[in-house]
């Protein structure tokens, strides 16, 4: 501003002096601001209320800041070596995670030799953005990295014991199912410190791969050049090698794992959806669901009849080299034994809908006549009213119906259902002897007290009897197995604790595959003799026994390629009832020949009403 004085050489020597006493006052600011605030005095009285966690956070991180920062000055090549070491780490976890297979059978370290797109693509996305949105991107991919590798090791899991990839619908119900298997096989406390140890890695598998994700955007930032080249570099690369289909050890170098695992469960969620409509729909249509009792099964009134399940009793059991043997003998000298006493038999094959466990979804195939090959179309039949082959049986009104399940150990409404008027569980049978593992009781045992609460007493009313029977002595672990004792020397199971404790140990069979496939076999021998054994010593002129397995054992056992078959048998003395199913095909004996029929498990239920002369009366749904 110009002052109007008429001096004007004095009013430039003043804006001159406040020109340089402003550039003075502005350094001033700028030093004052750059030093450290004085902390105020004290102000005697109450002061505001302040949140006591925020410092007791801050001064732990302060401290082991000062620590660390000490320690890299006086350590600097371990301190290099330890951030070198830390980055390798890092970036070998995300990469096993994006390359790792989802079975068993396919693990290897060619396997882990690959360029993952999905790297290649994180990186270039990484470069390119800013601090903040770049290091929540880490985290969270970092978390959804670690979810998919979950969901990869159920599915080993899932492959390698029950044949089939995990279901992230469906699934989640059979990990109680599984906790109590592992409580019945090793112990409540082995149980407990497995599934805690299970939950810590999974944890500790999210928190790794997060820090790991964050550790090597920030790696990225720091080096955007060298980051930008190397990842073009990596992208020319995971192009050639998919152009050109390169190979190491018969692996692809070129990896897109991770986005087609996510694509494949994106996948089986839309379709496990679509399936729940479309067999509700399947379920209602019944060619028998509208048959009269009176036109239901009349070639077989007045029989005792007897369908039994023989737990994981398989295909392999009956051709496998290790198993067979031992097994195709009994089954051989069985066929001998029961001929003597005037029974014959007839086998062939069926299609299990599940395979190496999930036993009621065998039972119900079977029994319903519809594909039942997970837990929510099960849920379906289960609340529906299409008729079970059981229920056949009890809407005639000519027979009483009955069920003996050991392997039941708690409310099971299922009964229902199955048209069962009396069901005995594990808590009615009256044993008094060891557990076996997961089996509650001897097979033997449990036929001897179905013969002393059941079939010894006819039913009321002149009425014939219907019975289903599930047997368990062959479920894994297969260890400790029973054995045959006399039959009058069964008492309340007590003669059994002396086996039992002289028997394996679980974790010892379940660790050795030759051996599970040993013992899984010496299960079956045993299974078979108790229920042909029975069958000799109580079966009269009107019994007529089905009896099948309900699935394979677990891919560890019978092999990773493996069908899904089981060996079905019809017993009886009366010539007729097999002369009725002459023109299915089967193997005389118990032993079903290697080319016998095939049927879907699915199949058995019409085929052996109309073989038994029902009339078809469609129900359309």
């Amino acid at each position: 501003m110009t002052v109007r004085d008429g001096r004007s050489g004095l009013v430039r020597k003043d804006a001159g002096l406040s020109q340089d006493m402003s550039t003075r006052e502005s350094a001033a600011a700028e030093a004052e601001a750059a030093e450290p605030e004085e902390s105020p005095e004290p102000i005697p009285g109450p002061q505001p209320s302040r949140r006591p966690w925020t410092g007791w956070l801050r001064r732990p991180r302060t401290a082991w800041s000062a620590w660390a920062g000490r320690w890299r000055a006086e350590h600097p090549a371990g301190a290099r070596a330890l951030s070198v070491t830390v980055t390798v780490l890092a970036a070998a976890i995300v990469v096993a995670a994006l390359v790792m297979p989802n079975s068993v059978v396919r693990l290897g370290p060619s396997k882990f030799l690959r360029i993952p797109a999905e790297a290649v693509i994180g990186a270039a996305v990484m470069i390119a953005l800013p601090r903040r949105p770049r290091v929540v991107l880490a985290a969270v991919s970092g978390v959804a990295l670690a979810a998919m590798t979950v969901v990869n090791m159920l599915d080993m899991g899932f492959n390698q014991y029950l044949g089939r990839p995990f279901n992230v619908v469906l699934d989640w119900s059979l990990f109680g199912d599984a906790e109590s298997y592992l409580e019945d096989s090793l112990g409540r406390t082995e149980t407990l410190v497995a599934v805690a140890g299970v939950i810590a890695a999974v944890l500790l598998l999210f928190v790794l791969l997060a820090l790991s994700m964050v550790r090597l955007s920030n790696l990225l930032a720091r080096h955007t050049g060298i980051a930008t080249r190397g990842t073009l570099v990596a992208g020319v690369a995971w192009i050639t090698c998919s152009s050109l289909g390169l190979q190491m050890s018969g692996v692809p170098l070129a990896s897109d794992n991770t986005a087609t695992a996510l694509k494949n469960q994106v996948h089986m969620i839309s379709a496990t959806l679509k399936d729940e409509a479309e067999f509700r729909k399947v379920a209602k249509v019944d060619a028998f669901g509208n048959t009269p009792g009176s036109q239901l099964v009349p070639d077989l009134r007045g029989k005792d009849m007897i369908f039994t399940f023989i737990e994981s009793y398989g295909r392999s059991a009956v051709e496998d080299p290790i198993m067979a043997p031992g097994v195709d003998a009994t089954l051989d000298a069985r066929t001998k034994a029961l001929a003597k006493a005037g029974f014959h038999a007839k086998s062939g094959w069926l299609t299990s809908a599940t395979y190496g466990g999930s036993s009621w979804l065998g039972h119900s195939t079977t029994m319903s006549g519809l594909w039942i090959s997970n837990q929510q179309r099960y849920r379906t039949v289960m609340a529906s009213d299409h008729l079970s082959l059981t229920e056949a049986f009890r809407k005639t009104g000519a027979f009483d119906t009955v069920g003996v399940m050991p392997g039941v150990q708690k409310a099971w409404p299922e009964q229902k259902w199955y048209g069962l008027d009396k069901v005995y569980n594990a808590f009615e049978l009256g044993y008094k002897g060891p557990k076996f593992s997961w089996s509650t009781m001897p097979d033997q045992y449990a036929l001897q007290q179905y013969q002393d609460r059941v079939h010894s007493k006819k039913p009321a009313d002149g009425k014939a009897r219907m019975s289903l029977l599930i047997l368990t002595s062959s479920h894994q672990p297969w260890a400790p197995i029973p054995r045959m004792v006399g039959w009058d020397q069964l008492g309340d199971g007590s003669v059994f604790k002396g086996i039992q404790a002289a028997g394996n140990n679980p974790a010892d069979v379940i660790a050795d595959t030759t051996k599970s496939r040993q013992e899984y076999g010496k299960t079956i021998q045993y299974s078979v003799t108790a229920l042909t054994e029975w069958l000799e010593r109580y079966g009269s002129k009107d019994t007529v026994l089905v009896f099948l397995g309900d699935h394979q054992p677990i891919a560890r056992v019978s092999g990773n390629h493996a069908s899904r078959d089981v060996p079905v048998s019809i017993v009886a003395k009366d010539p007729k009832v097999l002369d009725k199913i002459a023109g299915w095909g089967w193997t005389d004996g118990l032993r079903p020949a290697h080319n016998a029929p095939v049927w879907k498990m699915s199949a058995f239920r019409d085929r052996f009403l109309a073989a038994y002369g029902s009339t078809p009366h469609p129900k359309k749904g």
